[in-house]
This record gives C-alpha cells, structure tokens and sequence, in this order.
C-alpha cells in the first residue's frame, strides 16, 4: 500500500456512533443498520441500548436494557481513550426518558469536539395515531432532541406529535416540515404517510424537505415526493434501516436529497422485495410467514446495499437557490 493509498483511506474513513437496540436473533436497531452501513464503507461503533433475544413482535423474547448509568459508562471509557470523535451519530428507539437525556449529553459534547458532526435522528414514537413509548419522551424529543438533529425520518404521525399539526394534505406535510427545519434539522423525511397516493391505493406516499445554508451564506432547497410500492406484510426494523441508508446516502450526496432518497428506497425496496419471497416460500403456499420468516434478508442483499439499482424516481417539487 503506497502512502498516498494510505492518506486518501485515512482521509475518507467516516465514523459512526449508533445507539439503539440490538437483538440476538434478526435485524433490529443496530442490526439492521450496522451491516448495511459497514458494506458501504462506514466504521459504527454501536451502543446497544437494549440487548434482547429477538424483536418483540415474537411469541417469547428476553433481555436486558441499558441503563443512563450504563450508558455513561461505556461513554467515559471511549473517552478516557480520547477515541470519542465521530462524524456522524444515528439513534432509534429509546424508551426512557433519563436515557434519551443522557443521549443529549453525548451529542452536545460530540458536536462540540466535532463541529461538522451530523446527527440523523429517527424519532421513534409511534404509528398509525398511537404511541408505542412512554408520552414523557415526546417533550424530550421536542425540545432537546430534535433541536440538535441535522437529519430527521419522522413518520407522519410523529411529525404530528412534534408540532402539534396534523396532516391532510400534501401542503400540510410541507408545513409540518418547515416548522421542524426551524426546530434545528436541514433535512427532514416523512419516511411514511397516509395521504393518498396519486398512484393508487397500492403506493405509499413519503415526502422530503431539505434546506440548506452554504459555506458563504447562500440558500438552497429541495422538496421532493416519492410514492412506494406497498408490500402486504409487517417488517420489523425496516425503519432502522431506512435511516441508517439516508445517512449513507446523504453523505454521497449532501446536497441533492432527490439522489439520496433515490437510493434509500432502493435499498428498502430490493431487501423487502427479498425478504418476502423468502418468507412465502418457507410458510408454504396459502400461508401467512412467521416473524422469523421475515426477518430481514440483509446479508443476502449485499449486492444491491452497495449498487442500488433506481426503482422509484422521486418527484422533485421545489428547487431554490438564493
């Protein structure tokens, strides 16, 4: 290996900090986003912030949860080794609220040893009008969270639970948005909707926004709009890894949203895609797959994580530059 081979690789390496769950058995949290992220070419140092058998959506499952405590922990001893500079930091599910605090702590003092550091935040609350984590996170997040996120993959209902708005309309998602880009975050994606979808009742319709403030001062926006072919079955971590490809995308492509949606949506897709006709063949003709038939078909999906292919092309709504 020559020294300038050398340089470029120590030069390019990009470092991850992932806190979220882990699961023994499947794809979940930082499963689901490690490998995937690691194929691409990113270091992750992963912080389990529960540790369990398999996802919860199994008949049985078992495990611990790390406390604050232990949180901090495992923080001071990368410290200690003065190891803690990362470049980006990607967080999922938490579920109390002395935990997510002290994962504000970790961010402010990261951002502060690393101006540039990008924090991707997926807000994980809940779905379909429900929260599935305790109500005393939703301040938490409001007000200490997402105000440090640079990147946010809400779902509509927890950009609802953000800003207090609800959503109808397209011009509404819009709103929403823009009332989270002045929260802190320059790019934030509804990674599901229930609006309809032009396409029909077999799409799903997810929406992005960007905003951008230039090294000079100068302004550029983007919004854009995708519609996702629906898949009748319920995965489990597919949005871990739907964040965790925005932010390798995102990183390719800083400043064109469209090219880094494109992208995430294509890995989504073709592993989803897998996994499925994976899943029905195992149960058999006429049945319904079990969890562990679902899990996600990652490892096998290697190829198309490194080169997606470009299956949904995203509607760019608005462009600007000031």
């Amino acid at each position: 290996i020559t020294w300038g081979t050398w340089a470029l690789t120590a030069v390019m390496e990009c470092r991850v900090l992932s806190i979220q769950s882990h699961v023994v058995r499947g794809y979940v949290g930082n499963k689901s986003a490690t490998f995937p992220l690691q194929v691409l070419g990113f270091e992750v140092d992963s912080i389990n912030s529960v540790q369990f058998s398999n996802h919860t959506g199994y008949a049985h499952w078992k495990g611990q949860v790390l406390t604050a405590d232990e949180l901090n922990v495992l923080y001071e001893g990368i410290k200690l080794n003065k190891v803690n500079h990362y470049d980006y930091i990607l967080t999922g599910y938490s579920r109390d609220t002395s935990f997510l605090e002290t994962v504000v702590d970790i961010i402010q003092e990261l951002k502060k040893a690393n101006p540039s550091l990008v924090y991707v935040c997926d807000p994980v609350m809940g779905d379909h009008g429900a929260m599935y984590v305790p109500e005393n996170l939703l301040p938490v997040y409001r007000d200490k969270v997402v105000p440090l996120a640079d990147i946010l993959t809400p779902n509509q209902f927890e950009a609802e639970l953000l800003t207090g708005r609800k959503v109808n309309t397209q011009e509404d998602a819009f709103e929403v948005m823009d009332l989270l880009h002045k929260m802190g975050p320059e790019t934030v994606v509804l990674t599901s909707s229930d609006l309809p979808s032009k396409k029909g009742d077999q799409f799903l319709v997810a929406l992005g926004s960007q905003k951008i403030v230039k090294p000079d001062g100068s302004k550029t926006s983007q919004k854009i709009c995708m519609d996702i072919p629906k898949v009748d079955a319920v995965f489990v971590g597919t949005g871990d890894l739907f964040a965790a490809m925005l932010l390798a995308w995102t990183h390719h492509h800083p400043k064109d949203l469209k090219a880094a949606c494109e992208k995430t949506v294509s890995v989504m897709h073709h592993v989803i895609k897998r996994t499925i006709t994976y899943a029905n063949e195992m149960a058999g003709p006429g049945k319904r797959p079990s969890p562990a038939q679902l899990e996600l078909r990652m490892v096998q999906s290697k190829a198309d994580i490194e080169n997606p292919a470009i299956v949904v092309e995203a509607k760019v709504l608005h462009k600007s530059s000031q």
